[in-house]
């Protein structure tokens, strides 16, 4: 038996070790033939979108004239989210047998790639022209299907669409609510050249462009001109273009987003994109019951007062008020309204909003003027809606004469006795400005990911210096309270207030972990040098 053991053992030996080899083998197989795959410069598709690497990439960009590559990292969330209207914008080009193709690189493994085109964030998106690769395009528009479709194919094909007639340019006008036409009366001269450009960009506004002279008397016309037709309010804007400027590309954008608006404005899931795209510096919202008549009813003055700020004209120092953009008023203002008015709906899509206001459903109907660039929001005293009281209103705040009105919500009980002190708008000026403390602020958001993150660290950093009589660690929720002279732009934002007079403001921005944050603390507010 046991001399039938050790024959077994050693005919089953070499089978047994033979197996192992044989997989050995078989990895080392799929091994080699996935290099030889990315050694190739064979190109591979994915649901229509190239997978490109540094030894195909070459080849992708001498194949096809039109090439946006999306660099991409497999972690990234928002990668994850585009990649499914990336597909579906791959398809709907190659269906239409577009000249124009997406790819994409995995930015993390063709290091060389993400090196040699400067990517530093994901997605990052660029186009790729006649297979130039020196000079690569940044991706502009929105990060939808559609959005890319119509951005691909304002650049694989005219921009603007040549009208040639006064009857094809009247359906032209009439096809859509709002168009814009360059009329040029040369349109291979700089100022038409500058008008496809800002075309391209603009993918959601229709483009037209016509040079035949009987189109410029029709509409009244005697020199290069960039006329915005719409079914509302008024309906032809025209920006004519300045002999001697020329047409600047981002001041006509800016001019056709602003003149795009309609004069007030709803708030609905549909136009909230073009009311902050447009980067007017002010925003007067009225918040209504659109279910009451009499509520309703507040909107006439609302709108009577908002002509007024439409646009404002100052002409540069030494311009001539002749010609160029020296036109009246109503044809083209070089600095465009300064005022933006909006209707909030307080049991639609506005009752979102709400919070932002420190508002309930209950305190419509009422007014405010938010300054888009640091959020600061005025209130009237009492609220009046004629369109005097509203047009003095703002005008008082556009002159600095009126105070914002600052949230806050009430201290907690308990603010000062946990480890982590809970400011409030309130209070936070005799926590952070005590000269005898050293103060370091979490400013957050409740509903922030990443201050959900670094919840634990804090409460840890705060266990930590718990008996320091020197160190104060608090948090702010920036979502209730505001500051005046403090504006949080981001969650979470870590600010630190050293002790003693003079002292000044340091923002942390740095690794947001425990040892880091002490480094900091012990250093005195800054974080000391390591060695190379």
């Amino acid at each position: 038996l046991v001399w039938l053991l050790v024959l077994s053992l050693a005919w089953l030996g070499p089978a047994l070790g033979g197996e192992d080899e044989d997989e050995e083998v078989i990895e080392e197989e799929e091994k080699e033939k996935k290099e030889d795959e990315v050694l190739s410069d064979e190109i591979k598709e994915e649901d229509n979108v190239l997978v490109l690497h540094e030894h195909n990439f070459a080849r992708a960009l001498s194949e096809h004239q039109l090439l946006l590559v999306e660099f991409y990292a497999p972690w990234c969330g928002h990668c994850r989210r585009l990649a499914p209207a990336f597909a579906q914008a791959a398809t709907e080009l190659r269906n239409e047998s577009s000249p124009a193709r997406l790819g994409k690189v995995d930015a993390t493994a063709q290091t060389a790639l993400a090196t040699e085109f400067g990517i530093t964030s994901y997605p990052t998106l660029k186009l790729f022209r006649d297979g130039n690769r020196t000079h690569p395009l940044e991706y502009t528009g929105r990060m939808d299907s559609r959005s890319i479709v119509l951005w691909m194919q304002r650049r694989a094909g005219p921009s603007a669409t040549l009208l040639q007639d006064t009857d094809t340019t009247a359906a032209f006008i009439n096809s859509r609510d709002l168009v814009a036409i360059g009329f040029f009366k040369d349109l291979k001269a700089e100022a038409a050249q500058a008008f496809f450009e800002v075309a391209a960009e603009m993918v959601d506004l229709t483009f037209g462009v016509a040079e035949a002279a009987e189109l410029f008397q029709a509409y009244g016309l005697s020199a290069d001109t960039v006329c915005l037709f719409k079914k509302f309010d008024e309906r032809q804007t025209n920006f004519p273009v300045d002999p001697a400027r020329g047409l600047d590309t981002a001041e006509l954008t800016r001019l056709l987003r602003i003149h795009s608006l309609q004069l007030v404005m709803e708030f609905t899931n549909e136009t909230s994109n073009q009311i902050f795209s447009a980067k007017i510096p002010h925003h007067m919202l009225l918040f209504l019951n659109k279910s009451s008549p009499e509520q309703l009813s507040l909107q006439d003055g609302f709108r009577a007062a908002a002509g007024g700020f439409r646009g404002e004209v100052r002409w540069p120092q030494g311009r001539d008020t002749e010609g160029g953009f020296g036109t009246p008023q109503a044809q083209c203002p070089l600095f465009p309204a300064q005022v933006l008015f909006v209707v909030v709906d307080v049991t639609g899509h506005g009752a979102d909003v709400l919070p932002f206001f420190g508002m309930t459903a209950a305190d419509a109907p009422t007014l405010r003027l938010v300054r888009m660039k640091n959020n600061r929001k005025y209130q009237m005293e009492q609220d009046n809606f004629s369109e005097s009281a509203i047009r003095t209103f703002i005008q008082a705040v556009l002159d600095g004469k009126v105070k914002p009105r600052l949230l806050s919500a009430e201290p907690p009980e308990d603010w000062d006795t946990r480890p982590v002190k809970v400011l409030v708008g309130k209070t936070f000026e005799q926590v952070a400005f005590d000269e005898t403390k050293n103060v370091f602020v979490k400013f957050y958001a409740p509903w922030c990911p990443h201050c959900q993150a670094m919840e634990a660290a804090w409460e840890e950093l705060a266990e930590r210096y718990k008996d320091r009589e020197d160190i104060v660690i608090a948090e702010m929720d920036s979502t209730a309270n505001e500051l005046e002279n403090i504006t949080i732009h981001g969650y979470p934002t870590l600010h630190y207030f050293p002790a003693g007079p003079g002292r000044k403001m340091v923002e942390y921005k740095s690794t947001r972990d425990v040892e880091t944050f002490s480094k900091f603390l012990e250093n005195g507010g800054t974080l000391p040098e390591e060695p190379p």
